[in-house]
């Protein structure tokens, strides 16, 4: 309740109601943008976009739907997950490693120009 409280403070003051918004727009959008470039790396890319629009959802009503929105679908995966039978399950989760790990070779390739599988496999070979 303290930040609500702090928050209508500054918006009470001169100016406040549009500098509160721009700040929230700009910190936002920022988030979003360093979310969305995290994606296809291995982390949290898809949990700093959901940050930038609890950022965006501060000040914007189309935000807070959209993250309302978010939740019910990630709510719903979650649900539908847990329903299947634990094989299922595994290969979800295989799939997502072999995901993971195909993010990751193409990024050290791509970015330090070394092939991991290669490497993997004359490391084995000794």
């Amino acid at each position: 309740m303290e930040q609500r409280n702090w928050l209508d403070r500054i918006r009470d003051k001169p100016g406040g109601r549009i500098a509160v918004k721009i700040t929230v727009t700009v910190v936002g959008v920022v988030v979003i943008i360093v979310g969305a470039v995290l994606i296809p790396l291995p982390g949290p890319g898809w949990l700093i976009v959901l940050a930038g629009l609890a950022i965006l959802a501060i000040e914007f009503h189309w935000a807070r739907r959209l993250l309302a929105f978010a939740r019910r679908q990630l709510d719903r995966w979650t649900a539908w997950v847990k329903r299947q039978h634990p094989g299922i399950r595994f290969l979800i989760g295989a799939v997502g490693l072999v995901f993971v790990w195909a993010v990751v070779w193409a990024s050290v390739k791509v970015s330090l120009g070394v092939d991991l599988w290669r490497e993997a496999r004359e490391w084995v070979r000794g």
